[in-house]
């Protein structure tokens, strides 16, 4: 556990929360977490119990696969029930209802479906069944959508023709500056470690510049996400809104060069619709011309059912901060992770599975 437990060190966790008690006094400070991780580990270790009661930390829309709307899983779906097509997926779309079915569901109704554990499986998927058509569906954020188009590439260079890609990959700060439009206050940003790892800490200069709110990349561990509020404290305190990043171990203000170089190649920026938002302009990554031959939705056409939304379902006002998962009617009755009614109870960084796993 060395260099683990340094970060979980519960007198150094005690000192923040102390420090973050002096700086805050009695001002309500609203700052969102936009990374599931993040409310993995708020929720892991009871971090909301040790703060001041006028901290209030929101869970956004950080989730991949939560913030995957119904349009898009029932476009996987489609993909798995035609005819001569395996879809390809990673193991917590599996799970996500769409407007009638799940693809799991869909597999056991006859559809082709298989869980990748990486993008190079999918590609070797489509290898070892020449006669198959293969499509990946490429859910994910900045992190993922590198490895997806790398299959891309990967897939051209060895002449692989029956491989292709829905492009369901979005982008992270769009969604942030398009909250700052909604209907809660935010104070200040917790930025996601894992995405800043490719985009750099840089990418958040104009949340911070334009709409003068405060952003500190964090990283994962109790004491990280605790310094990270000290940060942010202190600066809503002094009337500061600078981008500070507390991940320094891991987050550069470039980025990863190499990762975005291949992203660019390949994608390039289009509209896309998250759930519970909207569409937001620019915050999603479609396939570039050039690569068309592997656009499943250019070279295999379908038509997915009528999407329905399921109207009892609050995960859209979770993942915008509106609600927290325990204000919903289903959680933890109806809606468990054994048994999901929304894509939040879903996977591994969705808000309402974290509450219901540590609550």
């Amino acid at each position: 556990m060395k260099f683990v437990e340094e970060f979980r060190d519960k007198e150094l966790a005690a000192g923040l929360v102390r420090r973050i008690e002096e700086a805050l006094g009695d001002r309500r400070v609203s700052l969102m977490e936009v990374c599931g991780t993040h409310t993995m580990s708020i929720q892991r270790y009871g971090l909301k119990s040790l703060l001041p009661k006028n901290l209030r930390l929101l869970s956004g829309p950080g989730c991949p696969v939560c913030v995957t709307p119904n349009e898009q899983v029932d476009l996987a779906i489609a993909y798995a029930m035609t005819e001569g097509v395996i879809l390809a997926t990673f193991g917590d779309m599996a799970k996500v209802p769409g407007s009638s079915t799940t693809l799991l569901k869909a597999k056991a109704a006859g559809g082709r479906m298989q869980i990748v554990y990486s993008t190079m499986d999918a590609v070797k998927l489509a290898e070892s069944n020449p006669d198959k058509k293969i499509v990946f569906f490429g859910i994910g954020f900045e992190p993922t959508a590198p490895t997806v188009a790398a299959s891309i590439l990967e897939a051209e260079r060895k002449g692989i023709s029956n491989y292709f890609v829905v492009s369901a990959a979005k982008v992270v700060p769009p969604p942030m500056e398009a909250l700052l439009q909604g209907e809660v206050q935010i104070d200040g940003f917790i930025c996601p470690g894992h995405v800043s790892v490719v985009i750099g800490s840089g990418a958040y200069r104009k949340i911070a510049e334009v709409h003068r709110v405060p952003c500190v990349v964090a990283g994962f561990e109790p004491t990280d996400v605790l310094q990270a509020i000290e940060m942010l404290v202190r600066q809503v305190r002094d009337g500061r809104s600078e981008v500070e990043n507390q991940y320094t171990r891991v987050v550069h203000e470039e980025g990863n060069v190499a990762a975005r170089g291949i992203m660019d190649r390949v994608f390039e920026p289009r509209d896309a619709k998250w759930r519970g938002i909207g569409v937001i302009p620019g915050s999603g990554l479609g396939i570039r011309p050039g690569y068309a031959r592997f656009n499943a939705e250019v070279q295999l056409p379908v038509v997915p059912e009528k999407t329905v939304e399921n109207e009892r379902c609050i995960c859209g006002l979770v993942l915008k901060g509106v609600k927290e998962p325990t204000d919903c009617a289903l959680f933890g009755k109806e809606c468990a992770p054994e048994n999901p009614v929304g894509a939040c109870m879903v996977s591994g960084e969705g808000a309402c599975a974290a509450y219901y796993k540590y609550r």
